[in-house]
């Protein structure tokens, strides 16, 4: 009996076709968003059927090979880089609860990628004067995060450059520390690392000393 579908293996091919598609997309791009990398990669192989399209673990498994693959040393080299950056802009913050945030905690992080951190704070103005008083400039704008499956809210965006690193900063109120927003690609907690969780992640990836 013939189905109106592709058969298992064409639609694991082509989930497979997809997610390397949207990996290589993400890596010369920097575009962040797995979903719209995902849908961009499809329509340009003509790939329409829902059932296969990746989902974003698939698309983040494909990533992590296609650095791996050909990023090699420069990928660490650079995940280094920016985790050292984030290092002492988690110590830079220190007094506003920063958590780090995003590709550069998950080590998918490239040279397009920014230092991500999560300040929790009920005087936000207290970070624009940090800044101020060491002469950052920063532009502001708003950033819709999920708190849970059915709310969302806007806070208050900050960006600043280190050198040629950006910093993107966003500012959330002390009473929803105990609870991360959900992922944007899925509908799970972000993933969040304090200064010290950070210190140990960067030990661990550090190869052992010969």
């Amino acid at each position: 009996m013939r189905h109106g579908r592709h058969p298992p293996a064409s639609s694991r091919d082509a989930r497979r076709r997809v997610a390397a598609a949207a990996a290589l997309l993400i890596s010369d791009s920097g575009l962040r968003d797995y979903r719209l990398a995902r849908d961009k990669a499809a329509a340009r192989l003509g790939i329409h059927d829902l059932a296969s399209l990746p989902d974003t673990q698939e698309i983040e498994a494909a990533l992590r090979e296609h650095q791996r693959l050909f990023g090699g040393d420069r990928h660490a080299r650079t995940l280094a880089r920016l985790r050292a950056v984030a290092r002492e802009a988690l110590r830079f913050f220190a007094e506003h609860e920063p958590r780090l945030v995003g590709a550069v905690l998950d080590g998918t992080a490239d040279e397009h990628s920014a230092v991500c951190l999560h300040l929790y704070t009920d005087h936000p103005l207290g970070v624009m004067t940090l800044l101020a008083e060491h002469g950052i400039a920063c532009t502001e704008s708003a950033r819709r995060l999920r708190l849970d499956r059915a709310h969302s809210r806007e806070f208050a965006l900050l960006r600043f450059a280190v050198d040629d690193t950006t910093i993107d900063v966003t500012l959330l109120p002390y009473d929803l520390l105990r609870q991360a927003p959900l992922d944007r690609t899925n509908d799970r907690p972000m993933q969040r690392a304090t200064l010290a969780m950070l210190e140990r992640l960067t030990a661990e990836a550090e190869p052992a000393a010969s």
